[in-house]
């Protein structure tokens, strides 16, 4: 289940790092192999190598990957409460100086940060351990070239000291490419999360469409603005308990209602579901008459307004912020403003 939505970083890992990673992983995939190839045929007894260098070399990639996905999880989850603890500081930190508590915040932070290294340095460790162990595959690689093309040299069997130069010369690159194809792995299944999380996203099912062109309210809808909720009942997920229980509700036009209860009662919910934000389980709500559940979302929520609990703007103009769809003339805009508060100046051109 998805715990939280994909975030920028998740897109970004998508469409940029994976890409780059893969790129990076079969052009040395391809230079390895390659590198192999002009030994072995060089010196085709380098061939009975192969098999022992490359069980060896996948018993350590997978001994490696497991250990390094692991410990990449730890220090992720060891992460996040030192970003956290800084960030509620950083908040509070007129109270912090207030109670005198610093030295127990920065007690906190250190320890925080501690526990975030013990996650760290074994990852250091396992990186060192890795290319420990490749700089011995690889310095076996160029021996066994070095050895094969003395041995055929001195029988006689032809091969020119040109064609030994070049094979060595590919073989000193072994070790940087064999490398390179590990942590390259570890790059694609540490990013790999994000594609399924992307994924899981994508298959969440969608809202309701937004206009449905055989079923459109009329221009002038809602001109009362009389809400009825018959027998209503909404939860926010499949699965999970109702959070509106068989609500039955009359507003008439022009009546002032207050929704009064205790946090977790549902008068937030009550606003989504007006707004179809949450669907209904069971029954309808009414607007003007006319039922809501039958039309588009566009249609619905474009005659709705709501002012939120928390004032926020939206980078941009506040244009933008007022009127973002762009259907207004800055008359209408300066009307509404006036209204809301008649001492705003006329605009001056």
């Amino acid at each position: 289940m998805l715990t939280s939505p994909p975030g920028g970083s998740d897109i970004y890992r998508v469409d940029e790092v994976l890409a780059r990673t893969f790129q990076m992983l079969f052009s040395n995939l391809a230079r390895s192999g390659f590198i192999l190839g002009v030994i072995s045929y060089m010196t085709p007894a380098f061939l009975t190598l192969i098999l022992p260098l490359s069980g060896m070399y996948i018993y350590i990639q997978r001994y490696y990957l497991r250990t390094s996905r692991e410990l990449k999880r730890l220090d992720s989850v060891s992460r996040s409460p030192v970003y956290a603890h800084f960030q509620e500081s950083l908040g509070g930190i007129s109270t912090i100086r207030a109670y005198r508590q610093q030295d127990r915040f920065e007690h906190e932070n250190e320890w925080r940060v501690d526990a975030n290294l013990r996650a760290y340095f074994p990852a250091i460790s396992a990186n060192r351990w890795l290319a420990l162990r490749l700089e011995f595959i690889g310095a076996i690689v160029i021996l066994a070239a070095a050895g094969f093309a003395v041995i055929s040299v001195s029988s006689g069997s032809g091969l020119r000291s040109g064609w030994v130069g070049l094979a060595m010369s590919y073989a000193l690159q072994i070790t940087t490419s064999l490398n390179w194809i590990v942590r390259q792995s570890v790059e694609v299944e540490t990013n790999i999360v994000s594609v399924e999380r992307v994924l899981e996203y994508a298959r969440l099912p969608s809202e309701a469409p937004e206009i449905i062109h055989r079923n459109r309210p009329p221009v002038s809808w809602p001109s009362r603005g009389e809400v009825e909720f018959v027998n209503y009942s909404a939860r926010y997920r499949d699965g999970l308990d109702l959070v509106l229980k068989n609500v039955n509700l009359d507003i008439k036009s022009h009546e002032k209602i207050g929704v009064v209860g205790r946090t977790g009662a549902g008068k937030s919910s009550l606003t989504l579901a007006l707004f179809r934000i949450i669907e209904a389980d069971t029954g309808h709500i009414n607007l003007d008459g006319l039922n809501t559940s039958s039309i588009g979302l566009l249609d619905l929520r474009r005659r709705l307004s709501i002012i939120p609990q928390d004032a926020a703007l939206f980078e941009g103009t506040i244009r933008d912020n007022l009127d973002p769809g762009h259907v207004h003339d800055d008359t209408e805009l300066w009307s509404v403003l006036g209204r809301c508060y008649s001492s705003i100046p006329p605009p001056s051109f």
